[in-house]
């Protein structure tokens, strides 16, 4: 691969905009015939360390190994491994990827837990999904289907619909929509909505604009109407969020991804009159070209009826599934080489801050709210400086910063006093709250000439 380390699939930004479209044309390639590959990875051992339940993720990563000419080692459930009996991940995957396995393909429970196993695996490690975080390879297989199916994606209409806030394959997808330039169109199930790091994200890093929309005559979307956005980066006269006085009239749709509600990441809210697609649904003038997209498992969000529509692809998504992670798996294993350049990232990141004092993660899901206690120490990226606002680099959501504190006196402030801007950003620790502050050993006194040290 060139780069002289390994390269993992955390997130779907692992990958650079250019590498998945080579990814896409090495997959048709495997795809034409499927039993033609058994040359290209013998010897090779993938591990499937899966501690939450999964069908296609699993046994779709295990053929696709499988017909590369490799093997596959597994621990199928959490109560088969020894996280049963206190172990932690990073030990978990150091020992399975130090001569167990080759590479590692990883699910967890915890938002943020494919990046510790990537940070302590010697072996490229892929996320199978996290939490509700990410799972970037359904996106690449959703990419893929879609991009199969109308020839481009660039300029495309994307409807998301149902669980918008858990489904991780949602997140994973917007952010790849977003990269390829297509206006996405988001209709939650009320209270369900994106979660503000992700469309705060879609903003910041893709400049895209959110405009309140309509869509009428898609029966069976309940509360569509209330809540429905549109998003986009190819229309110069949104400004600003939410500023239009009259909501975008969505006339067209391309593709309409639907999702089931994510029960088992759910706190007891209710679901009833959950968004549903039936016969009826695709009778709607503004389906005629649409097709309808689903990363399954379903459960009553799509009629059994509408299977056999040719509109309808969730079907071909799982199939597809298969060719797609052996490109992906061959090109990690550095048995395929892609031509193009690897994400900026990759090389550098410098937005990222170790220390950070007594700051920690505020999402209850993230991985480092149960192992940092060990081990993991909480990392951030800084996103904005006025006022502070910090990323976690494990699960990507966002925490502000009340104070800031010098490490060289000691003493912390107000983000936006004087004193706080004086302050080197080398020098810098970073406080959600005063009694944050006071319990790393900071104070409020002190001489103010000291901190710019």
């Amino acid at each position: 691969m060139g780069e002289g380390r390994k390269r993992d699939l955390v997130s779907i930004d692992d990958l650079s905009t250019e590498e998945i479209m080579e990814l896409f044309r090495h997959a048709d390639g495997f795809r034409a015939d499927l039993r033609a590959w058994t040359h290209l990875c013998q010897g090779t051992i993938m591990a499937t360390l899966f501690f939450e339940a999964s069908t296609r993720t699993r046994l779709s990563f295990e053929s696709a190994m499988l017909r590369l000419g490799g093997g596959k080692v597994t621990a199928a459930e959490a109560s088969s491994t020894s996280q049963s009996k206190g172990e932690s991940l990073a030990d978990t995957v150091r020992v399975v990827g130090g001569g167990y396995a080759d590479i590692l393909v990883v699910r967890h429970p915890r938002d943020g837990a494919a990046r510790v196993a990537a940070k302590f695996a010697s072996v490229p490690v892929i996320n199978g999904g996290d939490g509700a975080h990410e799972h970037p390879t359904q996106t690449l297989c959703d990419l893929y289907t879609l991009w199969r199916e109308k020839g481009k994606l660039e300029g495309l209409d994307v409807v998301l619909c149902g669980d918008l806030r858990y489904s991780r394959t949602i997140h994973s997808f917007a952010y790849a929509l977003a990269r390829f330039k297509a206006n996405i169109v988001t209709l939650p199930y009320p209270g369900f909505e994106m979660p503000d790091a992700v469309t705060d994200r879609l903003a910041r890093d893709f400049g895209l604009k959110v405009d309140k929309a309509r869509v009428t005559d898609l029966p069976g979307i309940a509360g569509g109407d209330n809540s429905a956005a549109y998003l986009t980066a190819s229309k110069p006269h949104q400004l600003a969020l939410f500023t239009q006085l009259t909501p975008h009239q969505v006339g067209h749709i391309d593709a309409i991804y639907m999702t089931r509600a994510q029960r088992e990441r759910h706190a007891g809210e209710s679901t009833e009159g959950y968004p549903r697609i039936s016969r009826e649904f695709l009778r709607s003038d503004i389906m005629k070209d649409a097709r309808v997209m689903h990363p399954l498992p379903r459960t009553d969000e799509i009629d059994y009826e509408v299977d056999s529509d040719p509109r309808s692809v969730y079907f071909q998504q799982a199939e597809l599934g298969v060719p797609m992670r052996m490109a992906l798996m061959a090109f990690l294993l550095g048995k395929i080489e892609l031509s193009s350049k690897p994400p900026e990232s990759f090389a550098t990141d410098p937005g990222l801050l170790g220390d950070v004092a007594a700051l920690n993660c505020q999402n209850e899901r993230c991985i480092t709210r149960t192992e940092q206690v060990s081990y993991l120490a909480p990392e951030f990226r800084l996103l904005r400086e006025t006022p502070p606002a910090l990323s976690c680099a494990y699960c990507s959501v966002t925490t502000e910063a009340a104070f800031v504190g010098s490490r060289g006196s000691l003493r912390y402030h107000r983000y936006n006093a004087a004193e706080a801007r004086r302050i080197k950003p080398a020098n810098r620790a970073y406080f959600a709250t005063e009694e944050q502050a006071q319990a790393a050993g900071y104070s409020a006194l002190g001489r103010a000439g000291r901190e710019s040290s």
